[in-house]
């Protein structure tokens, strides 16, 4: 049986509000254990957590699954997506490896995170192609796009002891222009989506339902006070703690009140598998939560590895290695590419990306360099740099893109790249060949002062004349207005290089070694602020 047919044939019918036979009403109180992770980003090996210890790996995570389900009789295992594009792993295994790992793992559902869309909707399709589950959104309307029109899902239906439970999902408003999934795929409001999907659920008699998210911890919270019918909330998208630790946003797991007034469950798990989560809870038979407790759970150097799952990552291993092990150039100095630092102020690996792309298009006039810090994904250590390092730090595959924009473009570029510092939002604005001073109190819009450019005749900044035009690198997704640069979409001149940046900091490392880039005041913040 193709259970891809049969679960568009479910939809279908829940939709048009046919009834079904196990869509009745609940008759008896139900125990589930949902496991869950998101935001993995292909980190399916350990990685460093310390002086002499690793985090995360998808085989010990495989592992504790495995311990679980031995023990507890109704087990879900979910991902708040993202898992697609962060590490090697992804650069050299696509959608194949991702698969490959979660097919081994026994995942029962899928969101689809903005990340799964960097590649374009065809590598997600290939996922959704060689899972052995759904990959749901109700808020993806992808019936234009012929690689993916039928192929997800709003919800997906378990039937558990004789009870049955739904799970939907929700995806990110914002993937239309924080990843790539063309001209086809849009996205509608994720709580008018909810309240919808819900809507139909309940109309087969089921009241145990899960939101599967890829919105942030925020959202969720707000997602849980405004839309009723929903019990539990498993959350991806912002690298959210939650738990005891130090910086934690919230208890694990956090109950919020519905406009129902009854309880609303609410959980995430950090990113790249750091811990698993683990709630366990208690419906009565009237699908209201009577009880939930759990724990995220530490991966870390102490739990074995599942040998089934670490059987699919080793076919990868070589190639990743011949990468890894490739030096490109030295520096001198430890380079920051920490997630809260490129997202919200200067750091000297920003400046180095930026550097390497003004230096790759000099030939082609360009003045000033730009690159979105959540574009950076990851810091390099002093000593000997690798292709393996670089496309850790980009591994986003860009191409740079060079165009024209006035001053007044330009500003309204950084306005907007400054616009989210406060939430850690990835299009903060890391810069070649300007400087400027920006004020996070100020009012939207008025943020950017003393904007200056280089000017290389002078041999000095000069500031920024609203009505000259100026020529500038970005990468490709920034040029067609991702991260919310709509300003860029208006550049003139547009000249698609073709050049990986990935290729032009390695190039640079190559000229320019030993380096050793540092904070320079390219990007300032007024004292007191």
């Amino acid at each position: 049986m193709n259970w891809k047919l049969v679960l568009i044939g479910i939809t279908i019918l829940l939709c048009l509000g046919v009834g079904l036979p196990w869509g009745r009403p609940a008759e008896k109180p139900l125990d589930l254990t949902i496991l869950h992770t998101n935001d993995m980003h292909a980190h399916y090996a350990p990685f460093p957590a310390g002086a002499a210890e690793t985090a995360g790996g998808a085989a010990r995570i495989a592992s504790l699954v495995t311990a679980v389900r031995s023990e507890t009789k109704h087990v879900v295992l979910l991902d708040a997506g993202d898992q697609f594009q962060g590490s090697l792993y992804f650069h050299v295994g696509g959608a194949e490896v991702v698969a490959g790992v979660m097919n081994a793992m026994g995942y029962d559902d899928m969101v689809v995170g903005n990340h799964e869309f960097d590649s374009g909707p065809q590598e997600l399709a290939r996922l959704v192609d060689l899972a052995k589950f759904p990959i749901l959104s109700a808020n993806v309307e992808a019936l234009r796009e012929p690689a993916l029109a039928g192929k997800v899902p709003p919800f997906d239906v378990f039937l558990i002891d004789g009870e049955t439970v739904a799970v939907f999902g929700l995806t990110t408003e914002t993937t239309s222009t924080a990843s790539s999934p063309g001209p086809n795929v849009t996205f509608s409001p994720a709580e008018r989506a909810a309240a919808s999907v819900v809507e139909h659920i309940e109309r087969q008699g089921i009241n145990k339902i899960i939101a599967l998210t890829h919105l942030g911890y925020a959202r969720d919270l707000n997602l849980a006070k405004s839309v009723p019918g929903i019990d539990v909330i498993v959350g991806g998208h912002s690298h959210t703690t939650l738990g005891g630790s130090d910086g934690a946003a919230g208890p694990y797991p956090t109950i919020v009140e519905s406009p129902a007034g009854e309880p609303v469950v609410v959980v995430t798990a950090e990113e790249w598998g750091r811990v698993l989560g683990r709630v366990d809870v208690t419906f009565d038979a009237d699908g209201v939560v009577l009880a939930a407790e759990g724990q995220t759970l530490p991966v870390g150097d102490s739990v074995p590895e599942d040998p089934k799952v670490a059987a699919v990552l080793e076919p990868y291993e070589d190639d990743i290695a011949l990468l890894m092990e490739a030096a490109v150039g030295t520096t001198a100095a430890d380079l920051d590419g920490e997630r809260a630092a490129v997202r919200s102020r200067e750091t000297n690996l920003g400046n180095l990306v930026c550097d390497a792309m003004l230096w790759k298009t000099a030939s082609l006039g360009t003045q000033v360099a730009i690159q979105n810090g959540g574009g950076i994904r990851a810091s390099v250590p002093a000593g000997e740099v690798t292709m393996g390092d670089v496309l850790q730090v980009l591994p986003f595959g860009n191409e740079i893109t060079v165009l024209t924009v006035t001053g007044g473009g330009l500003r309204a570029a950084l306005e907007n790249g400054v616009s989210q510092v406060a939430d850690g939002g990835g299009r903060f604005p890391q810069i070649a060949g300007a400087r400027f001073t920006f004020d996070p109190s100020a009012v939207a819009g008025s943020r950017v002062k003393a904007l200056e450019i280089w000017d290389r005749d002078a041999q000095a900044y000069k500031a920024m004349n609203a009505e000259k035009t100026y020529r500038v690198a970005t990468n490709t997704y920034l040029a067609d207005g991702g991260d919310g640069y709509a300003a860029f979409t208006g550049g003139t001149d547009r000249y698609d290089t073709g050049w990986l940046l990935s290729d032009a900091l390695a190039e640079y490392l190559a000229a320019k070694s030993p380096v050793a880039p540092r904070v320079e005041g390219r990007i300032r913040v007024p004292e007191g602020r």
